[in-house]
């Protein structure tokens, strides 16, 4: 059965940015009633999990499932999650390598692709999450709703921002728009960076 990526800091590690109750509950609670759903679902179709979750996301078309809508929002929340996770740390990782190069030429800078970011976050309209995705335009910055994921679309998550209130909620009530400016202090473009050196070296 698939599981949640492990956190690679402590819940606490986030402060003041993200509070330790909202990651533990976020983690704990959220996300893994997502996993648990999945898991159960895909059982009930006699999946035997062969593939990793990123391919079965990109082949869904090939299974006449019953609930196949049930199984897709509960495939995109694990997914999403763990990007979302992997997208923060404890302390700024800035873009690298072809991504940092790639990002600057597109934005002019990596404040403007922040800026831009943010500008694109803010006209989400209800639940969802903001995506750096790789499709066949290039580079693009681009909102999915509810439990919706780029690779159900043919492109690749590259990096991720949730905007479900209960990503922010506690800390910042209706502020979404502080809450993503101090998500940048603990953005993390480490998997972002490698994902796109690993596509840039045709091995993806």
């Amino acid at each position: 059965m698939y599981k949640l990526d492990n956190l690679e800091y402590l819940y606490q590690d986030l402060e003041p940015y993200i509070d330790t109750h909202t990651m533990g509950l976020h983690y704990n609670k959220h996300a893994k009633k997502y996993l648990d759903t999945l898991n159960k679902l895909l059982a009930e179709n006699h999946f035997d999990f062969s593939i990793s979750i990123s391919e079965l996301a990109q082949k869904m078309n090939l299974y006449p499932w019953e609930k196949k809508e049930d199984i897709l929002f509960n495939l995109g929340g694990v997914i999403n999650h763990n990007l979302y996770f992997h997208s923060m740390n404890k302390q700024k990782v800035e873009s690298t390598g072809a991504l940092r190069t790639d990002l600057i030429k597109k934005y002019g800078s990596l404040e403007a692709f922040i800026k831009e970011f943010i500008v694109v976050a803010m006209k989400m309209k209800g639940s969802g999450y903001t995506f750096l995705e790789l499709n066949p335009n290039g580079l693009e910055i681009k909102n999915y709703t509810n439990q919706n994921n780029p690779l159900f679309f043919s492109c690749i998550p590259l990096f991720t921002i949730d905007l479900w209130e209960h990503a922010y909620y506690i800390n910042y009530n209706h502020d979404k728009k502080k809450y993503l400016e101090n998500f940048f202090e603990i953005a993390d473009f480490n998997v972002a960076s490698h994902i796109y050196d690993r596509i840039r070296r045709n091995e993806i």
